[in-house]
This record gives C-alpha cells, sequence and structure tokens, in this order.
C-alpha cells in the first residue's frame, strides 16, 4: 500500500522555521496501531491524518508516543496542505475532532484557525514541577489537562534548562511557560515528555489557554505572541467569546509516499 505524505512548517513564514507537522491524507482509516507507528517512524512532534467526512473531514493526531485530543500546529498544516497542494477550493475547511468541530479559513496571507478556548484554575503546583523547572515557587500557576507556569519577563522564560527526566514524573499532559514579551504581548514555550516531546516548537493548543489569560491580563482581545523554541513561531491570538481564533503561516517542506509493506 502506498499513501500520500507531506511535511509542513506551520506558524512560520520559511521553511526550517516554526512546527514542522507531517499529514497524511487518507482514503479510508488505517488501523490505530498504524497510525501510530507512522508517528513514530516520522518522529515529528505530531503527525496529522484525515479522511473526508460530510461536509469537511475526520482529524485525527499522533505524537510519536500517544495520540492526541487537540493539536494546533497540525491543524494549521493540515488546512495548508490541502488549500495549497490538494486543490480544496472553498475558503474554509472543517475538521471534526476529538475536541469538536474545528476549522481552518484562509484570512490574507494567513490561515486562521477557530478552536475552544480553556480558562486554566489557578494552582498551587507540585514541588517536583518547580524543581524541575529550576525555579522558585513564587511563580503563578494554572492547571487544566496542561500545567501554565507564569514568569515575570521573556528572559527567564528564555533561560529556562528544564530537567525532562523529572518534568516527565509531572502529572499534566504537558507544561506552558509564559511571560510578557519584549516585542510580542506574549512568550512561551511548552515541554510535553509525558507525550514523548521533551519542548515542542510551537504549540497551537496551549495558545487556547494562554491567550485568554493574557487577554484578561492585558485587556485586549487581540494579541501578538511567540513560542521561543530554537526555532521559533509567531502568532495571533483573538478572543471571541468562549472560542479562541489563531491565526498564522505555514509553508510546505516535503513530499513523498509512504510505502507500506
Amino acid at each position: 500500500m502506498k499513501l500520500p505524505i507531506y511535511q509542513a512548517d506551520a506558524f512560520t513564514d520559511h521553511q526550517f522555521g516554526g512546527n514542522p507537522a507531517a499529514v497524511v491524507p487518507l482514503e479510508e482509516w488505517l488501523s490505530d496501531k498504524q497510525m501510530q507507528n507512522i508517528a513514530a517512524e516520522n518522529n515529528l512532534s505530531e503527525t496529522a491524518f484525515f479522511v473526508e467526512e460530510g461536509d469537511g473531514y475526520r482529524l485525527r493526531w499522533f505524537t510519536p508516543a500517544v495520540e492526541v485530543d487537540l493539536c494546533g500546529h497540525a491543524t494549521l498544516a493540515a488546512g495548508h496542505i490541502l488549500f495549497e497542494e490538494l486543490g480544496y477550493d472553498k475558503n474554509e475547511v472543517i475538521f471534526k475532532t476529538r475536541s469538536g468541530l474545528l476549522t481552518v479559513k484562509k484570512e490574507g496571507g494567513r490561515l486562521s484557525m477557530n478552536f475552544p478556548a480553556v480558562h486554566p484554575e489557578q494552582a498551587e503546583g507540585p514541588a517536583i514541577l518547580f524543581q524541575a523547572l529550576g525555579i522558585e515557587r513564587t511563580s503563578d500557576v494554572y492547571k487544566s489537562d496542561d500545567y501554565m507556569v507564569v514568569l515575570d519577563s521573556e528572559e527567564e522564560v528564555a533561560s529556562l534548562q528544564p530537567d525532562f527526566r523529572m518534568l516527565n514524573e509531572v502529572d499534566a499532559r504537558g507544561i506552558i511557560v509564559t511571560a510578557p514579551g519584549d516585542e510580542v504581548d506574549f512568550v512561551s514555550r511548552f515541554f510535553a515528555p509525558q507525550s514523548g516531546i521533551d519542548e515542542d516548537p510551537v504549540t497551537g493548543s496551549a495558545h487556547t489557554k494562554t491567550a485568554p489569560y493574557w487577554s484578561q491580563k492585558l485587556k485586549k482581545e487581540e494579541l501578538e505572541a511567540r513560542q521561543i523554541s530554537k526555532r521559533v513561531g509567531n502568532l495571533t491570538c483573538r478572543m471571541k467569546g468562549d472560542r479562541a481564533e489563531i491565526l498564522g503561516k505555514a509553508v510546505t517542506y516535503l513530499k513523498g509516499e509512504i510505502i507500506l509493506g
């Protein structure tokens, strides 16, 4: 069996920036084991699989280790591949996912995604979280399926050198660390050794949590964000009630073929 595969860099306007995601269009579903094996073989933070369904597509995301409920950058990459490589001629694509209906639409030279907004609740935070990040326990901490740690400055976020083996012991999908930005409204990094990814280059789903927080804090409905991993990603976040619009660019890096024996 031969399957098409694409790779796109999301939340960037140039190759080798942002967050790379593999995209595998399917005519019918493979087994969960086959999709997980493909994701592990790709060894990217996410591989997206989709199948046409009704007026849209059923979309699923796999890390090298697990299937996840929501992934922003691989959703952006899937929309980009449909628009730019597969001849999808509508202005908006609807994805049906574990997290409900998600849309990707063209907006100027960018793509806009519409996700449910998440408002993490303030939490104590386990001692191992602070120890693994190498920070004082005075930082504000919030909890959803991720922990979100708020620091005072971009420099503090950039200088973190987590102990990933220790961070893997924290009971959460991943760890968001965020602070006010020097050139943008806020910056962040995202660590998820629990999901097989020590540091994710750019994490759309994390911005469904950081954007509501900073929107309330800065009293702004539209914010410019930057994820300051080594690859760097740029996003615009707009609050729309209980939804968050996340905008960014994507570029195609690879087109190929998977040969399943």
